[in-house]
């Protein structure tokens, strides 16, 4: 079952290579610490500056060392459906038990557009959840659409970060009750259970996995109270981590734990000194840091 907390994986680097030992530990860690999947090599991933081996290479080594402990949603995301099309056959020959499909960016495809990317994504004969992010594909797919996707037996669910709480009752509404809606978004992930989600793909889940869990546990339970209590905790961590791009901000406070280097591709650069400063109480808040 694909739900709770998903951290959107980094991909940790090394020297400028892709560090499988650090990958693997953190495939453990998160385990260990209650993540409920993971959905590697997504934009948090890195993936717009990993090569097609690199891409590869990550999800076979989060699905391999996973080993079916937890389900893993490989990123399958590209503007090119050919190109998404060869992402989710790979991932499907690596075991994946789902593949994320991002609305296809810059390109601006009309909805008939989007609805031929994605039934040619579902056509591959693995699980696909959509990922649409308007704010920075430049797409928004329709309810209406979305409904009409619903209807093919591969496409299982949508990752929502539009922002929109009503969506997700929209959504709820018109492609079915066990369409899955996970939250993209960290700030809003309490709110969007609250609406009808099951769970959230988790930028913050990757510095404060146990904390992320619980507060997912929570909301599916119907403890909000428990869940505004953690949210509390998190809510500095979710902002001081978008002050600067996201996948930044999580190595720096990954390094900070000791569980990977900071490094990161160009054109992405070192944390400022004033989003380090924001980061590092933001972390002693979520009681992460000293």
């Amino acid at each position: 079952m694909i739900n709770g907390s998903l951290p959107a994986l980094i991909t940790p680097f090394k020297n400028g290579l892709v560090d499988q030992d650090a990958l693997k530990n953190l495939v453990d860690w998160h385990i260990d610490q209650g993540s409920d999947g993971f959905v590697p090599v997504g934009t948090t991933g890195e993936s717009p500056t990993l090569s097609h081996e690199e891409h590869d290479l990550v999800v076979r080594t989060v699905v391999d060392h996973a080993a079916g402990r937890v389900p893993v949603i490989a990123g399958a995301g590209s503007n090119n459906t050919a190109e998404t099309v060869r992402l989710v056959k790979a991932a499907k020959l690596t075991g994946a038990d789902a593949a994320l499909v991002v609305t296809p960016y810059y390109n601006k495809p009309t909805q008939l557009g989007l609805k031929t990317h994605f039934l040619a994504a579902a056509d591959c004969g693995l699980d696909i959840v959509i990922y649409n992010i308007p704010g920075r594909s430049s797409v928004d797919m329709s309810v209406e659409t979305m409904a009409e996707l619903a209807e093919h037996k591969n496409i299982i669910g949508v990752k929502d970060a539009t922002g929109d709480l009503s969506r997700v009752p929209k959504q709820r509404l018109a492609c079915g009750e066990d369409f899955i809606q996970l939250s993209g978004e960290d700030a809003t992930a309490l709110g969007f259970n609250a609406h009808g989600g099951i769970g959230c793909i988790s930028v913050t889940a990757n510095m404060a996995p146990a904390l992320s869990a619980r507060m997912q546990e929570a909301t599916l339970a119907g403890d909000f109270k428990t869940a505004l209590k953690i949210t509390d905790k998190l809510m500095p961590l979710h902002l001081a981590t978008f002050q600067e791009p996201g996948l930044v901000s999580t190595k720096y406070g990954l390094s900070k734990l000791g569980l990977c280097s900071p490094e990161v591709r160009a054109p992405l650069v070192e944390l400022s000194a004033d989003a380090k400063s924001a980061m590092d109480a933001a972390l002693r808040h979520a009681d992460l840091i000293a």
